[in-house]
C-alpha cells in the first residue's frame, strides 16, 4: 500500500531497483511514472541486457520499438542480441514518414489520439522477420496494438513482446491472445484513492 504522503513507489526492473514518483493524471488514477530516457547509460545497458535474455528464446531476428521512450531499449536490446540494426516507430509526424504506414493510438499519458508511422523507407528491414516489438511500459496496450498492426501489415511475425515494465492489468485484455508473448522486467499497479486520502494499489 502506497499513500498519497509517500510520493514515491518502490520497485525494480530486473536486477535494478527504482524509486518511482507518483504522479496524477486525474482525480481518480495515479500512475508511478518511469521515465526511460531519464535513467542513465548504465541503467538502459543493463535493463537491454537482461530483456534480450528473456526475448531470446523467441529468436527475434530485428527489435522494433516506439520512440521516444523506447529508443534507449531499442538500441541496448539489439546490442545485447547481437544485432546492427533496429526500427523505431513514431508518434511525432515527420515529413519523411507521410501516411502509408500509420496506425491510430492512444497513450495513457497524452491526452488526445495520436498516429504511429513508420518511415516506409524501414519497411523492408522489418518485411518477413521475426519481430521482438519493445516499449519501456505496457499500460493500456494502446501503443503496443498499434505497434503489433503494423508489424504484421509488413508480413513480419511479432514473436515477442519486451518491456521495462506491465503496469496494472488492463494491457491484458486490449493485446487479446498477444498478452502470452509479453516478456516483462517487472509489474507495477496502477494506483486510486483510498478514500482516506491515500492510495490503493490496483493490478487490474
Amino acid at each position: 500500500m502506497s499513500t498519497a504522503a509517500d510520493r514515491t513507489y518502490t520497485t525494480t526492473v530486473g536486477s535494478q531497483k527504482l524509486e518511482l514518483p507518483l504522479v496524477p493524471l486525474s482525480d481518480e488514477l495515479t500512475i508511478a511514472l518511469l521515465i526511460c530516457v531519464d535513467l542513465g547509460v548504465s541503467f538502459a545497458e543493463t535493463a537491454g541486457r537482461e530483456l534480450a535474455e528473456l526475448m531470446r528464446p523467441s529468436r527475434p531476428e530485428i527489435v522494433v520499438s516506439v520512440a521516444t521512450m523506447g529508443i534507449p531499449l531499442a538500441i541496448e536490446a539489439s546490442r545485447a542480441l547481437g544485432f546492427d540494426d533496429y526500427v523505431i516507430l513514431h508518434k511525432t509526424p515527420k515529413i519523411h514518414l507521410g501516411e502509408s504506414w500509420a496506425e491510430p493510438v492512444y497513450s495513457i499519458t497524452t491526452d488526445k489520439p495520436q498516429r504511429l508511422r513508420m518511415d516506409p523507407a524501414r519497411v523492408d528491414a522489418v518485411r518477413g522477420r521475426r519481430v521482438a516489438v519493445v516499449d519501456d511500459v505496457i499500460s493500456t496496450g494502446a501503443s503496443l496494438s498499434s505497434a503489433l498492426r503494423l508489424v504484421r501489415r509488413m508480413n513480419a511475425e511479432p514473436v515477442v513482446i519486451g518491456t521495462l515494465m506491465t503496469e496494472g492489468g488492463g494491457w491484458r485484455e486490449a493485446l487479446g491472445p498477444d498478452a502470452a508473448l509479453v516478456r516483462a522486467l517487472g509489474a507495477m499497479p496502477l494506483f486510486h484513492p483510498d478514500g482516506e486520502g491515500g492510495l490503493t494499489e490496483d493490478w487490474g
